[in-house]
């Protein structure tokens, strides 16, 4: 488990080096390959955006996405509402809001708030930080990746995602499908293993009494992560010794990230 303290101060790191690597950015309309139709600008304006959005839906106010299936609409209308696409102002706008949000869960008492988010999830307002965290490192990936600028991930950061992304995870499955087994995984170089159980399409994490699993998966943190966000593909972890799958059925490991609406 983590700590209130592990999630803020890393939402503080990684939120500082995604500004950074914007702020080198020659061109920010440039257009993304990863998110398309977004350009380096439309992604900071969404990511900008986040920090504020937390702390009021913390507080019980705020918009969300009711249903997954609408998230690209509503990340639409909030990019096109923008008050500006200026690089200074917005990375500005998104540390103030960051330390502003940060100071806020680092003062929570021992009962923290849950807030409502996308999907219609009611999770905790700190581990919310973990999916904050994903932003920041997953848009900062596809911003390198076109400005052919560095961006190393630390593998210790990817727990603190998962961790963040399983508050919400049963909402984003593919709900066409009546897909029933159960997924052991198991990140490489960390302690951290977690079980998907899905009955009849219907995700359940971490059971109290999991049954036993028809795939075990091992994966390096960084390309559980890309690939969980649709960044890599799961083929192309285990060609690469990435991601190595054991069990009664190993082929389902292929196939475990499309089982999910896209992020």
């Amino acid at each position: 488990m983590f700590s209130r303290f592990d999630y803020i101060d890393t939402a503080r790191e990684t939120g500082a080096r995604f500004v950074e690597l914007v702020r080198g950015a020659a061109d920010p309309e440039t257009r993304l390959s990863s998110t398309p139709g977004w350009t380096v600008a439309d992604c900071l304006g969404h990511v900008a955006c986040a920090p504020s959005r937390y702390l009021a839906l913390a507080g019980g106010q705020g918009s969300f996405s009711r249903l997954v299936r609408d998230l690209p609409d509503f990340n639409a209308k909030q990019i096109a509402n923008l008050s500006t696409r200026d690089v200074t102002v917005l990375t500005t706008q998104l540390l103030d809001d960051l330390d502003e949000l940060l100071d806020t869960v680092c003062h929570f008492g021992a009962q923290v708030p849950l807030m409502t988010f996308d999907g219609g999830r009611r999770i905790r307002s700190d581990a919310a930080l973990g999916i904050l965290i994903g932003e920041f490192v997953v848009h900062g990936h596809d911003i390198a990746r076109v400005l052919g600028a560095p961006w190393q991930i630390d593998p210790a950061v990817a727990p603190l995602i998962a961790r963040g992304r399983h508050q919400v995870l049963p909402s984003w499955v593919d709900q066409t499908s009546d897909h029933t087994a159960t997924y052991d995984i198991r990140l490489r170089g960390c302690t951290e293993r977690f079980v998907y159980e899905f009955t009849d399409g219907q995700l359940e994490i971490d059971p109290a009494r999991p049954r036993h699993p028809d795939v075990h998966i091992s994966v390096d943190p960084v390309t559980a992560l890309l690939t969980a966000y649709g960044r890599m593909s799961p083929t192309w972890a285990a060609v690469t010794g990435r991601a190595f799958a054991w069990g009664a059925k190993p082929w389902l490991a292929a196939g475990l990230s499309g089982r999910f609406l896209p992020a």
